[in-house]
């Protein structure tokens, strides 16, 4: 009965021999604590939640328990720091990983809860968390080994409130023994908070981290190379050390990933990721380059889109600019013409005797007729042809016909206004049209019309005024050669 206990010790002994990861190393007890805050009054951040949440999946996967906090308070984060403390008691390796605003005041540190109300220097103390709480909780637990990685070196946003402002993290000068302590900057610079859906720090961190093989060293030195690459040397992390032993985030193993066992010595001499790493590092760099350059082609499609969209409407306010200003120079010859007829009226009516009754034909009303063949509206005092010209002509030769006629002997016949054609219209008299059978009602049967409209003077554009003496209506033609209708000569009575 003695031989079982020996053989199933040394069957225990053989496993741990051909697989590495049933080692303590792999089996360690790990807690973690992970806050992550974004939803500042002052200073607000994108990614620091992201960061916390995608940190807490990956220390899951690598066997950790997590206490995660989003957005926290100052009691919650105390909170969450004691009984993380507590939990660390009970031995095994300990995390702390903290995304947010962090403020250094007189060379310490210190993280901002949501809801901090700073607003002078020496609020400090009382609204945030003093990063040695941190380091005094795993000096307490003595559990051996702890990592404080701190992505919180961002844009101080009460910087104007501090007499002593100063950029970035201060350096932790008394962490105690068996810590690894990571800045995601250089002391007293800042970090970027990214465009992307974390910082570029986290992003490079849990890009390494889960690499097999890699020693908790050559972690953060592959992170640290990426993120200067990436940057251009802008953003370069930090990190204080006083480990004395190797820590493995996942234990090494001969495999698809080529890092070797862990001897002790460290599982590469040159301290550099595994090849595979590195061809993912450039298959990533591909992959950023294209998006950067589909994002960019997209901008200057929609950069375009919107060119062509004012361009038109620029083009479109032009012409109707054009239009408007035409229109208004039309309207303001054709007052100077009516003022001008108006005057040359008043002129003729006082300077002249009033037309002779000598050769009257006919009288129809207010209108006479007489045998030169004018017609005289005694109301207006304006003298018209007995007949227009007889057959439908443009707008041009009406001009010309109305200009050179020379009924009566007088030579200052033109063409009537709109108006002056509606004063001849009355609708309760008709005669009849020559060209339909619908009727033309003209005021007296003196003035006859061979059909129902007459070209005006006014113009408007390309246009030209006329008037329809079967509706009554005052309308516009265009005054192009195949457009036509009569032309009804008038002058100033004398």
């Amino acid at each position: 009965m003695q031989a079982m206990p020996i053989r199933i010790f040394l069957v225990l002994f053989i496993l741990v021999l051909i697989y590495p990861s049933a080692s303590p190393a792999a089996t360690e007890r790990r807690i973690a604590l992970v806050i992550g805050n974004s939803a500042y009054s002052a200073g607000p951040l994108k990614n620091p939640v992201n960061d916390a949440a995608a940190m807490a999946a990956q220390l899951q996967k690598l066997g950790f328990t997590v206490i995660l906090k989003k957005n926290a308070n100052l009691r919650g984060m105390e909170d969450a720091l004691t009984d993380f403390g507590d939990r660390l008691k009970r031995g095994g390796v300990g995390l702390f990983f903290y995304a947010g605003h962090g403020l250094q005041v007189g060379g310490a540190n210190y993280l901002v809860p949501i809801g901090a109300r700073i607003n002078r220097e020496s609020d400090i103390r009382y609204e945030t968390l003093d990063a040695g709480k941190i380091l005094d909780e795993m000096a307490n637990a003595n559990n051996g080994l702890n990592i404080v990685i701190l992505d919180a070196c961002r844009d101080n946003p009460y910087s104007r409130s501090f007499r002593n402002a100063a950029r970035g993290l201060a350096i932790v000068s008394n962490a105690p023994a068996g810590t690894f302590v990571s800045y995601s900057t250089s002391p007293g610079n800042v970090a970027r908070d990214g465009d992307g859906r974390n910082s570029p720090y986290t992003k490079a961190l849990l890009r390494y981290m889960k690499e097999p093989g890699l020693t908790i060293e050559q972690v953060f030195k592959g992170a640290r190379a990426k993120l200067g690459k990436e940057t251009g040397g802008k953003q370069i992390p930090w990190e204080l050390s006083s480990l004395q032993g190797e820590f493995y985030f996942v234990p090494g193993s001969v495999g698809k990933s080529g890092a070797a066992i862990s001897s002790g010595k460290g599982s590469m001499e040159k301290d550099e990721p595994s090849v595979s790493a590195a061809a993912t590092d450039d298959l990533d760099d591909e992959s950023r380059k294209l998006e950067a350059e589909q994002r960019r082609l997209e901008e200057e499609r929609a950069s375009f889109a919107k060119k062509k969209e004012l361009e038109e409407k620029r083009q479109k306010i032009a012409e109707e600019r054009e239009r408007l200003a035409a229109e208004q120079e039309e309207a303001r010859q054709a007052a100077l013409e009516r003022k001008q007829a108006k005057k040359t009226t008043t002129l003729a009516m006082a300077k002249r005797p009033s037309v002779s009754t000598a050769g009257e034909t006919g009288r129809d009303g207010r209108f006479i007729a007489y045998s030169n063949g004018t017609v005289l509206d005694t109301r207006t005092n304006l003298m018209w042809a007995a007949k227009d010209n007889g057959s439908n002509i443009n707008w041009a030769n009406a001009k010309s016909y109305c200009e050179n006629y020379r009924g009566g002997g007088y030579t200052d016949w033109r063409m009537p206004t709109q108006d002056e054609l509606a004063g001849l219209y009355d609708a309760g008299k008709s005669q009849q049209a020559e060209c339909d059978s619908s009727p033309n009602h003209v005021a007296t049967d003196l003035i006859h019309l061979s059909c129902w409209w007459g070209w005006a003077s006014e113009t408007r554009g390309s246009d030209a005024a006329y008037f329809n003496f079967n509706f009554g209506k005052r309308l516009w033609g265009h005054q192009s050669p195949d457009y036509y209708t009569l032309a009804l000569p008038v002058r100033a009575g004398k």
